[in-house]
């Protein structure tokens, strides 16, 4: 019986090793998972790359988490330097998303799968899924909160407005800024809505990297230009980022006034800023996309094609870059103003309340 007992104790042990052996082995397959940002100087950012770092590390993934500081050749660089070190799945948010087909395709050549993240890679095949937020809802919900804070459905009108659009050289612009238009050009054609300085179109709305001190030198341009004993009474702006400058801007000309109320003014991104700036009643809303929801959807694909499935999509027409239509995974965005700010933002735990205090 001794025997027996010890035999059975020893294969036991070596059981066990043997699993730990697999476990161990199967932990080092599970990355490094790649994850390429293009800069800290937006607060979302660094909340997408932190929830994935979370979210990775939960499922057992190791992470290689770059910002590139708005640089391409920085990004471009770091996203080598990443396939050279072994990374199997590359997650990147590109600071333009026409510059990566070369080292997409060194990353293809070594079997990297790649995620767009937020914002699609243009002109390249190599590109196997997209995880983002309805973008073209984005800028519908913007310009709603221009249509019902102006009352524009009830006919009120004629009002001023300007447009502001993102970088040109990110997608997801295009379809904030054709999203809202899809809701304001009805009312610009009708005479509601009056653009005093005719700049339409990205071509002549786009803001460059997304600069908000480029967006306040244009507000101050065109108040000057085009405002002098006109009132502005809406601002269409598809980021917080730009929002705040446009902000500095007309407070700097006397709104914000008791006798110069501000105009209506919108954002995207939920920042803490903005979300204080709703609060004084300056910025009116803003989108907020919960990157938390964002990073989830993509491990989720990580995890599918490591296991050898599909990962789930819910687009497959939308988002054609150039050279292929990218299966996507869209999440609805959110507008939040003054009445549910506290309810989407701080009831979820996305912030505190001490961090909008």
């Amino acid at each position: 019986m001794k025997r027996t007992f010890l035999k059975t104790l020893l294969a036991g042990i070596a059981a066990t090793g043997l699993v730990g052996v697999a476990s161990l082995a199967q932990a080092q397959d599970k990355g490094p998972i790649a994850i390429s940002m293009p800069t800290k100087s937006s607060a979302r950012w660094i909340a997408d790359g932190n929830n994935m770092v979370k979210y990775f590390k939960e499922k057992g993934y190791k992470t290689d988490l770059q910002y590139a500081d708005d640089d391409i050749p920085n990004q471009l660089a770091q996203i080598e330097n990443m396939v050279t070190k072994g990374s199997k799945v590359l997650v990147i948010a590109a600071i333009d998303g026409t510059t990566l087909s070369d080292v997409l395709q060194k990353a293809a050549d070594k079997g990297v799968k790649v995620i767009a993240y937020d914002r699609l890679i243009k002109g390249s095949k190599n590109v196997d899924y997209y995880a983002t937020f309805d973008n073209f809802q984005v800028g519908v919900l913007q310009a709603q909160s221009i249509e019902k804070s102006l009352k524009l459905k009830e006919g009120k009108g004629p009002f001023n407005i300007e447009l502001f659009g993102g970088s040109p050289d990110d997608n997801n612009a295009f379809f904030f800024y054709n999203g809202a238009m899809s809701v304001l050009d009805p009312y610009i054609k009708s005479g509601k809505l009056v653009v005093r300085s005719k700049q339409m179109g990205m071509d002549k709305v786009g803001t460059l990297r997304w600069d908000g001190a480029v967006a306040q030198a244009r507000m101050d341009n065109l108040l000057s230009a085009f405002y002098g004993k006109e009132r502005v009474d809406a601002v269409l702006s598809p980021y917080d980022g730009l929002s705040i400058g446009i902000l500095s801007s007309l407070k700097g000309v006397g709104y914000g006034s008791a006798s110069q109320p501000m105009p209506v003014v919108t954002g995207q991104d939920a920042e803490v800023p903005s979300i204080k700036s709703m609060i004084r009643k300056e910025q009116t809303s803003t989108i907020f996309k919960d990157t938390r929801e964002l990073a989830k959807v993509t491990v989720a694909m990580v995890e599918a094609m490591a296991s050898g499935k599909t990962p789930e999509v819910n687009d497959t027409k939308t988002y054609n870059n150039g050279v292929k239509v990218v299966p996507s995974y869209l999440l609805k965005p959110v507008s939040v103003d003054l009445s549910n700010w506290k309810q989407v933002l701080i009831d979820s735990g996305y912030y505190t309340e001490a961090q909008i205090k």
